[in-house]
């Protein structure tokens, strides 16, 4: 069985996200999503709602899994009986960043192979960061992430 592995924060999953997984779930027996869990940030949305929000928003991907996971990456991936990470990528920059990531990643465990996905063209200026930062202020994020997470975010941000 072919199982990929895309982690991320997903602090929020954006549609650039689900772009990704989308694409990446034709490729894969199973797609897991991995939630990584980041003490050194503070996130808008706990685990436990970025999990929620990322199972509200793949119903419709039948071979797509949502997980969490902390510690190493290359650990989890193991422990899932799998061999490929899966990175989205939106520009050059993304381009450096993952790239020094999986050369790390394969220096630690030679098995372990990282596949990058370009993103569709209408999500490649599309972030988490920016979706929260237009929220904030509030700004238009329709069309920008999915209709759950809007609602959410929408919430969040009225309260604050």
């Amino acid at each position: 069985m072919r199982i990929g592995i895309c982690p991320g924060s997903f602090d929020p999953v954006t549609n650039g996200h689900i772009d990704v997984f989308e694409r990446a779930s034709t490729m894969f027996d199973e797609l897991i999503v991995a939630v990584f869990h980041n003490p050194s940030k503070k996130p808008l949305f706990n685990m436990a709602e970025r999990v929620y929000l990322l199972e509200e928003s793949t119903k419709h991907l039948k071979n797509v899994r949502i997980d969490s996971f902390s510690g190493l990456l290359n650990v989890y991936v193991k422990q899932q009986n799998s061999k490929i990470i899966v990175r989205g990528l939106r520009a050059l920059i993304d381009f450096e960043y993952e790239f020094q990531r999986a050369l790390l990643i394969k220096k630690v465990d030679p098995d372990i192979e990282t596949v990058f996905m370009m993103t569709s063209s209408e999500y490649s200026f599309l972030s988490s960061s920016g979706v929260k930062e237009l929220a904030q202020f509030g700004g238009c994020i329709k069309g920008l992430v999915p209709e759950c997470v809007e609602i959410e975010m929408k919430k969040r941000y009225q309260t604050s």
